[in-house]
């Protein structure tokens, strides 16, 4: 309310002006009654735990005074208090307890915690003062972004701010990001406004922008909230194509809106695709399916079911709540509404919470791995479920940090691994180039006849391209592969099309070819995005015989060449001062009806001018002009993972659907 902000924004705190020094030395101080950082994280969880049931108390302006002169109140205690609190008005009344009670400087990151409780409750005023206070430097030098600014204009359903911003945002910049895109088209599409949301989405990928999963969250949820469930289900099905990785998110809506329609078919296949693609649900859609599996729905689905239902010891245990994933925003939203019996943690006005926990700081604080932290926590007694083990590996920021917390909690009383927390290490591994954990883990696998998903194989060969192991790839490829049981084609050339970039990544390119060749006497056909792929990288070596025999290679399985892949021949005979035959190529894409972007033409232009081919510089002005049409900033695709055809097909499956 107003009357917090008041006082809040026209006085200036008086420790603001400490330097990133001093405070650095206070959080120190406060650190050194603690023998270690897991007995810290677990006291200032406490706090937290005491303020939010305090903000949801009758009597929370007389007992927030000693609690925010406690000596652990820090950003880290306040940021996570402002993001728990139930209300914009218990925010503010704790800023406002801030303001006269304690000598806590604000932060970047406690700033934008209320700038978002702010946002999410639709507060704009309240919003556009504190933004104003910022912008003035009331708290020294805190960064906003203009994405910042769009996010929480967003949340605050303030369209023409958000607008207003983003055309600024679009004066200072060549190329926006992705998610400004997003963030957009979401806001439009929740306020109904169809063909707004459309035109967003043509113009990011008119502008060479290339969708993310969230863009296709957003479509989808669109899609399925206009009961357009069939649409929706053919963009998602597009998605493994296109190598985006389907989340959680999606899952969700899909599976929302086809048992709501009483489509169970779908529900079913969906059910099968989450296995594949290795998805842990969340609580809500476990539920969900578990009512589906008792109305024998779900037949043949128990193991499933078993591995993914919540876990009932949460109930009897002092620290148990994880924090939502990003794809879990919406499922979590009741982590700090009142849970009766919950749990042992304490309690004011007969209000029960459950626990704050943050599996982020945990890991954090377990970095080190050394006998005390270990100590301090299994002291802690939490409940390890699947769910909580798998955002603490996420976490994690070295791969030797992840794999003792992973061996340890193996032998904690009553968590057992499953393949959700094991596929988790073994693409953390991969990514890091620790082949023989992975290798220990596959047996394992083995042994005790697990069957892995799909795509954590897949994700185990790229990232094996990431640590440049070309050698674990092929092996994975080969031998291990089988784990996953039987691939459809579309999979399998999936599975291939990864280990070729893994290969070409590595510099193994005699290798590569020769796994194209075995890819194509399988009967496994490469795709448009893969033939692309490998034409960048000969091109990029100057092997322009290979980029020419893989050209007629294209030619012969029937596929269509796009104009990403024209661009990609292109400035690829371009570098390596072959003008003549990226001519040629110019010709062939003017005779399919295609035309180059910008940069790709002023690009053939300058090396026909440097091989002294004049002429041919000058019939590519003309016949550019000829087409009468402005040429595109960018085109549509991507090496490897999408085509111009697929990004089409989305366009115009989303468009029709509002046409």
């Amino acid at each position: 309310m107003w009357m917090y902000l008041r006082p809040f924004f026209c006085k200036v705190n008086l420790f603001n002006g400490l330097t990133l020094q001093v405070q650095a030395r206070s959080y120190a101080r406060r650190r050194e009654p603690f023998p270690t950082k897991v007995s810290h994280y677990l006291n200032r969880a406490k706090l937290i735990d005491s303020i939010r049931l305090t903000l949801r108390s009758k009597t929370h302006n007389s007992s927030l005074p000693s609690l925010i002169n406690h000596r652990l109140l820090d950003s880290f205690v306040v940021t996570h208090a402002l993001r728990s609190a139930p209300s914009a008005d218990s925010a503010l009344s704790l800023v406002h307890a801030l303001e006269k009670h304690s000598r806590f400087s604000h932060t970047h990151n406690t700033l934008h915690a209320l700038a978002t409780v702010l946002a999410q409750s639709g507060r704009c005023s309240e919003l556009k003062s504190l933004l104003d206070a910022i912008r003035a430097n009331r708290f020294g030098t805190v960064r906003i972004s203009f994405m910042n600014l769009m996010q929480w204009h967003a949340a605050a359903r303030d369209l023409d701010t958000v607008l207003q911003v983003w055309e600024q945002y679009t004066l200072e910049n060549n190329h926006l990001c992705t998610e400004s895109y997003n963030i957009v088209m979401a806001l439009y599409a929740q306020m109904g406004k169809n063909s707004e949301a459309v035109r967003v989405f043509h113009r990011m990928i008119d502008e060479g922008s290339l969708p993310n999963c969230r863009s296709y969250t957003v479509i989808i949820e669109h899609l399925v909230k206009s009961r357009k469930l069939s649409e929706a289900m053919e963009v998602f099905n597009l998605l493994q194509l296109m190598r985006i990785k389907r989340t959680l998110k999606q899952y969700s809506v899909l599976l929302e809106g086809f048992v709501g329609s009483k489509q169970f078919d779908e529900v079913r296949v969906l059910v099968d695709e989450m296995q594949v693609d290795g998805i842990l649900p969340s609580r809500g859609v476990s539920l969900l399916l578990q009512q589906m599996q008792e109305e024998g729905i779900l037949k043949g689905k128990e193991q499933l079911l078993r591995e993914i239902l919540p876990d009932e010891r949460i109930k009897s245990v002092s620290y148990s709540v994880d924090s939502g994933d990003e794809d879990e925003k919406n499922e979590n939203k009741d982590e700090d509404e009142n849970v009766s019996g919950a749990c042992q943690c304490d309690h004011i006005d007969g209000i029960h919470l459950k626990p704050w926990l943050d599996p982020r700081a945990l890991a954090s604080a377990l970095q080190n791995w050394n006998p005390d932290e270990v100590a301090a926590l299994e002291g802690a007694n939490f409940v390890w479920t699947t769910r909580l083990v798998c955002k603490m590996l996420r976490n994690f920021k070295t791969p030797e940090a992840a794999w003792n917390f992973f061996c340890w909690v193996a032998n904690q009383r009553g968590f057992t691994h499953d393949i959700y927390t094991v596929q988790r290490i073994m693409t953390l591994l991969a990514h890091h180039g620790r082949t023989e954990f992975v290798d220990q883990l596959i047996s394992k696998i083995r042994m005790e006849g697990m069957r892995l998903p799909f795509s954590t194989i897949r994700l185990i060969i790229d990232f094996y391209g990431i640590s440049k192991n070309a050698d674990a790839a092929l092996k994975v490829f080969n031998d291990d592969r089988i784990l996953c049981g039987p691939l459809s084609k579309v999979n399998l050339m999936l599975l291939y099309s990864s280990l070729l970039r893994t290969l070409t990544k590595c510099g193994r390119n005699s290798d590569a070819l020769d796994m194209l060749d075995d890819m194509i006497l399988n009967g496994i056909c490469p795709d448009i995005q893969t033939f692309s792929g490998l034409m960048h990288s000969f091109s990029q070596l100057g092997d322009i015989k290979t980029v020419q025999k893989l050209f007629v290679m294209v030619r012969q399985s029937g596929l269509e060449p796009d104009a990403y892949l024209f661009k990609v021949l292109i400035q690829g005979y371009c570098k390596s001062k072959r003008a003549a035959l990226a001519w040629r190529l110019f010709e062939d894409m003017k005779n399919s009806g295609l035309v180059p972007d910008s940069a790709t033409k002023e690009l053939l232009v300058k090396s026909l001018w440097k091989e002294g081919r004049r002429r041919d510089a000058a019939a590519v002005e003309e016949n550019c002009e000829e087409i009468n049409t402005v040429l595109p900033l960018a085109l549509q695709g991507h090496v490897w993972t999408v085509s111009s055809a697929d990004l089409t097909r989305v366009y115009n499956i989303y468009s029709n659907s509002f046409a």
